[in-house]
C-alpha cells in the first residue's frame, strides 16, 4: 500500500480579505474533489489572506498509480488561473 501526499503552497492575487480567500480555496478544493480520487484540505496559512497551502492524499497499491493522479492535481491547480504556485512537495509513504 502506498500513500501519496502532495503539498501545494500558493499565492492568491486579487484577494482582499479572508472571506475572499475562502471562496478561492473552496472553489479549488471542490474542483479537485470532484475530478480526482483524493482527500484534500487547506493545511497551513489559514490566517493569511494572500497565501494558502493545500494538502492532498491518494491511497493505492503502487507509486505508478498514485504519481499521475498527484501530477494531474498539481496541473489542475496551476492551470486554474486563480493562484500562483510557490512550491510543490510530493512524498510517498509505503505501508
Amino acid at each position: 500500500m502506498v500513500v501519496g501526499v502532495l503539498r501545494l503552497e500558493m499565492r492568491l492575487h486579487g484577494v482582499q480579505s479572508l472571506k475572499g480567500k475562502r471562496g478561492v480555496v473552496q472553489k479549488l478544493l471542490a474542483r479537485c474533489r470532484n475530478r480526482f480520487p483524493a482527500s484534500c484540505a487547506e493545511v497551513d496559512h489559514q490566517d493569511l489572506w494572500q497565501r494558502s497551502t493545500l494538502g492532498f492524499a491518494v491511497l493505492s497499491t503502487s507509486e505508478q498509480v498514485v504519481d499521475p493522479i498527484l501530477q494531474r492535481i498539481e496541473d489542475e491547480v496551476a492551470d486554474s488561473g486563480l493562484v500562483e504556485l510557490i512550491s510543490c512537495e510530493v512524498e510517498y509513504i509505503h505501508c
